[in-house]
């Protein structure tokens, strides 16, 4: 299926014999060689949140550049102008899943009605500097309440999941509950003033394995898309489900780990439709938690300029890398 995007890459997904799964395709990038007289190729410039002039420049007369920023994602937020962004494409910290060592992360919150509460501050910013048809997509995972246990033990079939310090189990919740985290957070967004128009299942195929015996393996995480106003930016025909239908859903796809980082990381199959969906060519894309730089090598590889954002210079330097390497390669 042709993609309207004559200066993207072909999204269309494979078509699947399960009704309303999608699978989308991984495309194939090159980045083009420039011809005598063209301009010089995008470049990804680091900032630290106090660099205001410097930022505010990049936004505004360099046409072709990209930039990641070192700092609180509320705070260097409310640094930008309003209405830069046409999309938001992002994954924040889980709640009580992962310390990532680091002072003002977010995720370990005492309550998870703080980190909802945290996130909606922070997505409130996000929402001025949305422009007025612009959208956000957001991935979020659950988590199980902790017991009363304020830390997590490992687990032989995913290591990564031991924890030394955990937040205390919600009140009015019991041992083994699912907390149902997305769906707070997104009644929380909607009640903020966003728009709340799907609810996206991404089911992953090679999911981690538990060792639970008492409940099916969790396989699947949400992924909300919100809009600022009732009309926004929507190509449907950007990404077509199987058969030519209307996208879906459900959308079958693969995790894929980045060698670099010790921390999740969402694939870009899953942030392109994203993308080609709400954005154009040339338009600014925003990710408040950049992470490895996922956001942003989709970003740049389907034409768009991006901002990222990221509390640990560790991280943002494994995306500056990531980013530079692709743009050099």
């Amino acid at each position: 299926m042709h993609s309207p995007l004559a200066d993207a890459p072909n999204l269309a997904p494979r078509t699947s014999k399960r009704a309303g799964r999608v699978k989308v395709r991984a495309p194939q990038y090159s980045l083009p060689l420039l011809r005598p007289g063209e301009q010089d190729p995008p470049r990804v410039h680091r900032f630290v949140a106090e660099q205001e002039g410097h930022i505010h420049r990049l936004l505004v007369d360099e046409p072709r550049n990209s930039a990641l920023i070192c700092g609180d994602a509320e705070n260097v937020l409310s640094r930008l102008p309003e209405g830069v962004f046409q999309t938001c494409v992002t994954s924040p910290p889980y709640w009580s899943l992962r310390d990532y060592n680091i002072s003002g992360q977010i995720g370990l919150e005492e309550s998870v009605h703080d980190y909802v509460n945290h996130l909606t501050n922070v997505f409130a910013q996000v929402r001025r500097v949305l422009k007025d048809d612009g959208t956000l997509w957001l991935n979020i995972g659950d988590s199980y309440t902790s017991g009363g246990r304020t830390w997590r033990a490992t687990d032989k079939k995913n290591p990564v999941r031991a924890m030394s310090i955990r937040p205390p189990t919600p009140n009015g919740l019991k041992p083994k509950d699912l907390i149902g985290v997305p769906w707070l957070l997104a009644f929380a967004l909607q009640k903020e003033g966003w728009y709340l128009r799907a609810d996206i299942v991404w089911n992953k195929p090679n999911c981690q394995p538990e060792s639970v015996k008492d409940r099916p393996t969790r396989s699947h995480e949400y992924i909300f898309l919100f809009s600022k106003g009732e009309h926004y930016c929507y190509d449907p025909k950007a990404v077509r489900g199987p058969n030519g239908r209307n996208l879906r859903t459900v959308w079958d796809l693969h995790t894929k780990a980045y060698p670099s980082a010790h921390f999740a990381t969402f694939p870009t199959a899953l942030v392109e439709p994203c993308v080609a969906l709400s954005s154009r060519p040339s338009d600014f894309v925003l990710d408040p938690f950049i992470g490895s730089g996922t956001t942003g090598v989709v970003a740049l590889k389907m034409d768009r300029r991006f901002v990222g954002i990221e509390l640990n210079p560790e991280y943002l330097q494994i995306a500056e890398q990531r980013l530079n390497g692709d743009l050099i390669r």
